[in-house]
């Protein structure tokens, strides 16, 4: 029989899974990609599939023994941060507007809501850390109004921790699908605002956004940067990977997340702009 993909298959013998009009969801649920952002002009940015749908790896731990108290995952995809935090028994929410992302996250037994970043949230103002990672600081395509969101979600003196485009002075916002290539049939989702941020312009919006660099570092080829929502209190400006911290307490002051499934926001992996992926 013939399948989405124009091969035949035998009799009786289930051909491979065709690929709906959500290739992000269809990705989720098959683990694997190829699966890309394309922007208008046709520059592909392929999307790390394989690596969101795994558990946490070495790198994503580095990032997870910095966060303090509750935390909240902005976009959290699949859920294996959300997932490996539950399972070190601390306080946890996953957010993502795919219901795919946010089921695959309730399976593997961490907690997440489908909802955009921009709806009313559980414990706003009350969570202690907050993640955009995987490139997720692109969310709603402005990165300023995101960073202003951001600190209302967390209390103050709260940490925000971000991952950036390596060693680019990038500020980027345009339109993208996001899109499955593998043979001439690609599979094309709707059109969204994105951003990509390489470091000193997340700085520059984050000081606006009245938000202070507490450190910065890289890991795996992955850049990342703390920052500290502005509450008056002394502390360094930076700090590097020797870093604790997790010398802040669990807090109890956020609302206890809600049960029901999450919500994830597409992440790009970060190339060299000058380095695009070639046009399929």
């Amino acid at each position: 029989m013939s399948t989405a993909h124009g091969t035949t298959t035998p009799p009786g013998v289930p051909g491979p899974r065709p690929w709906s009009a959500d290739p992000y969801s269809d990705a989720l649920v098959t683990g694997r990609g190829p699966l890309f952002l394309r922007r208008t002009d046709g520059w592909l940015l392929p999307l790390e599939v394989e690596r969101w749908c795994a558990r946490a790896d070495a790198v994503d731990l580095t990032v997870l023994g910095r966060c303090e108290g509750t935390v909240l995952d902005v976009g959290c995809g699949p859920g294996r941060l959300v997932a490996e935090l539950a399972a070190r028994g601390r306080p946890a929410l996953g957010i993502d507007v795919s219901e795919a992302a946010v089921a695959h996250t309730a399976r593997l037994g961490g907690q997440a809501l489908r909802r955009s970043v921009f709806e009313p949230l559980p414990g706003e103002g009350r969570w202690d850390t907050a993640l955009l990672l995987d490139g997720n600081v692109g969310i709603g395509g402005d990165p300023a109004a995101l960073l202003r969101r951001m600190a209302q979600l967390i209390t103050p003196g709260g940490l925000l921790i971000v991952e950036t485009l390596a060693d680019v002075d990038v500020d980027e916002r345009v339109s993208v699908h996001i899109v499955r290539v593998a043979d001439p049939r690609s599979t094309t989702g709707p059109a969204f605002p994105w951003a990509r941020l390489g470091t000193p312009a997340l700085l520059r919006h984050a000081a606006r956004a009245g938000w202070r660099r507490e450190g910065q570092w890289s890991a795996g080829g992955r850049s990342f940067v703390a920052l500290r929502n502005r509450d008056g209190r002394d502390g360094p400006d930076d700090r590097d990977d020797r870093d604790d911290r997790n010398s802040r307490s669990t807090s109890s002051a956020a609302e206890p997340p809600n049960s029901t499934a999450v919500i994830n926001s597409q992440r790009a992996r970060k190339p060299s702009p000058e380095s695009p992926v070639a046009n399929r």
